[in-house]
């Protein structure tokens, strides 16, 4: 009895362990599956009768001298003949505190595709330098790749420390060179590691070869490394997979909970067709739940007998994923046949497949330094291995989300309509919801039917009637910098102290109004400045001051704001405020919600902001008064003709 009940706790404590994907990754020859075969080997977490082949194939295949560890996952025999990996390969073991699934990735250009399909469902990547070669383009390449699926965790393992005398400085010199590449890089988490996978040192226990290096060894970074706080559990999506319906009585959907929570009772939207209804229940393989979270596999049940099939998706009322037909994503190309702009393919996105067509490829990368390489309208393309910025447009609508926020529903496949192989993999950017099927605001407009109408009243004579010049000063900066502030101030001393004509645009007034369709996604940004800047013109025709207050964090569109408005009445003026000066006024709270993951795509926390360059104003409010702001822009009106009668 109490060896049964001594089993029972073993097997349980061992089945709430927490699981671990993790990549091995780098360029060819620098080590991963030695790595991984001395991590099984000096962890003892071979069987006897694979230490007994592994023995074999040594003498076989083996480079060595004696047991080589590498054999343990280069199980094709074109793979042990060339001393390569060249497919993916999977291992699984477990430690007493955690679980582990290794998947490593092979490191010749040539199978970068198996690289990326390996890293898609990993926690951590581990990427390995050989310490005698430094960082290579495919370590680039890589480490490239994993950040782009949203992989947090790295550990740079330098690795045949053994063959340059572990050498401190050698390691430093590396560790400064990919921290140079890295910084361009999304990655929240980055440990760098002197190991030799051959002599096993500072795999699994610490090495006395370098006393210099104080981290722990690798397999107990692995056991400790917090990744529970990397899933989402916001944001409440379930693909539906599968229809259960046994006999009359029963209608269930299965599937997996990839994001968030479920509640029974909780009123649930089902997209794409926004019907509505409430869980009733929620089944598993061990009866029912109260709540459902990810990871969970279950089956729910709804109060309402309404239309559910495979491909949609269920969410919380409140907080729904987009529904649309286009999206624009960096795709990984996988296939010897080019991609071209107008190309079909099926695309697969949770358990839903669409047809789509190619409609922009806007740039790739140079994996060396990151810079894009853009292309000319109409002649964008991808060839094998290539990562770029694709827009694709969809047959029918289809419901995703960013992959930063939701990786199940923001990942996606492309399939080759006539082979069905698979050509392409990628990760949605900026979506678009089927409100924003508008046309391309660089465009014409959409009736052809329409001309301009030529004014009685000239430009020059209303500028005499006001006594000013026209002008929009376009206040830019991070959320809290006080952009509203020093605009309402600045518009109450024009008006009432000045005697000057002014009219304040704000982000927020206006988007109660003109701009209430719009969200915060990249393309929504694009058009309200587009909006906003078509307003601000034709106030300008009308002789008026006009002072924006926008965050409007991306260059391109503050630039195209120009374009429309005119140079000669466009004046940029950086709000520039530090960002801890900014979350710590915080006025809407807004900070506070994105840091706790409320709020996805808040500038500065998750989203970019694209400072100024070459604004035509500098106003750092962390250290003037609103008073002083204002006497300065004040200062550049009068200093510029603003104030003058023609």
């Amino acid at each position: 009895m109490a060896t049964s009940e001594a089993v029972e706790k073993y097997l349980a404590r061992h089945q709430d362990k927490d699981l671990l994907r993790f990549l091995t990754a780098g360029s060819v020859d620098d080590g991963k599956s030695t790595l991984i075969g001395r991590l099984l080997f000096d962890s003892k977490r071979i069987y006897d009768d694979q230490l007994e082949a592994l023995q074999c194939d040594s003498a076989t295949y083996g480079t060595t001298g004696g047991p080589d560890p590498a054999l343990l996952t280069d199980g094709l025999e074109t793979e042990r003949n060339q001393g390569i990996t060249i497919d993916v390969a999977y291992r699984y073991f477990s430690t007493d505190m955690r679980s582990f699934i290794i998947c490593d990735a092979p490191g010749h250009e040539q199978y970068t595709r198996n690289m990326a399909t390996g890293a898609s469902r990993c926690d951590l990547a581990i990427i390995l330098i050989d310490a005698r070669n430094g960082v290579m383009p495919q370590t680039k390449r890589h480490s490239f790749i994993a950040s782009l699926l949203g992989i947090q965790h790295f550990v740079v393992a330098v690795n045949k420390m053994d063959a340059v005398d572990y050498n401190h400085e050698t390691f430093r010199a590396i560790r400064r060179s990919y921290e140079s590449f890295a910084a361009k890089l999304r990655i929240s988490n980055i440990h760098f590691m002197p190991i030799s996978a051959l002599n096993g040192d500072n795999v699994v226990t610490r090495s006395s070869q370098m006393p210099w290096y104080q981290g722990a060894p690798l397999l107990s970074y692995l056991e400790t490394v917090e990744i529970a706080t990397d899933r989402n559990l916001i944001d409440f999506r379930f693909p539906v997979q599968y229809v259960i319906r046994p006999d009359t009585e029963f209608r269930g959907y299965a599937g997996s909970v990839v994001s968030g929570n479920v509640r029974k009772g909780d009123e649930i939207i089902v997209l794409p067709s926004r019907r509505r209804t409430r869980i009733e229940a929620i089944e598993t393989f061990d009866g029912e739940q109260p709540e459902a979270f990810a990871p969970m596999a279950v089956t729910l049940r709804t109060t309402d007998d309404i239309d559910i099939s495979r491909g949609d998706v269920l969410c919380h009322v409140n907080n729904v994923a987009t529904v649309g037909r286009g999206f624009e994503a960096m795709v990984v190309w996988m296939a010897d046949s080019t991609m071209k702009l107008g190309s079909n393919y099926l695309l697969k996105c949770g358990c839903a497949t669409a047809p789509v067509t190619i409609e922009e490829v806007r740039y790739r990368f140079d994996v060396n330094t990151l810079a894009r390489e853009r292309f000319e309208a109409g002649t964008g393309e991808l060839v094998v291995n290539d990562i770029g910025s694709v827009r694709l447009t969809m047959h029918k609508p289809l419901v995703f989300d960013p992959y930063a926020q939701n990786q199940a529903l923001g990942a996606f496949v492309l399939i080759n309509r006539v082979t069905n192989a698979t050509v392409g993999a990628g990760m949605i950017r900026a979506t678009q919801s089927e409100s924003d099927l508008r046309p391309d605001a660089t465009g014409g407009p959409v009736s052809k039917n329409i001309t301009r109408v030529v004014p009685l009243v000239q430009n020059h004579e209303r500028h005499g009637v006001l006594g000013q010049r026209p002008v929009t000063l376009w206040l830019t900066g991070l959320s809290g910098s006080g952009k509203s502030t020093v605009a309402v101030a600045l518009e109450n001393h024009l008006v009432n102290e000045l005697g000057r004509t002014a009219f304040v645009l704000d982000g927020d007034n206006v988007r109660h109004g003109l701009n209430r369709d719009l969200g915060f996604s990249p393309h929504d940004r694009t058009e309200n400045i587009r909006r906003i800047a078509e307003v601000a013109k034709l106030m300008n025709d009308a002789g008026l001051i006009v002072i924006t207050a926008f965050i409007s964090p991306y260059r391109k569109d503050r630039s195209n704001a120009a374009e429309i408005i005119g140079p000669d009445r466009f004046r940029e003026i950086h709000i520039d405020t530090d960002l801890a000066v900014c979350e710590s006024r915080d006025p809407k709270g807004l900070y506070k919600k994105a840091r706790s993951g409320e709020i996805r795509g808040f500038t500065g926390i998750d989203a970019p902001y694209e400072a100024p360059e070459n604004p035509a104003l500098r106003v750092p409010t962390d250290s003037l008064r609103v008073h002083d702001s204002v006497a300065r822009i004040v200062e550049a009106l009068a200093t510029g003709g603003f104030f003058a009668s023609s």
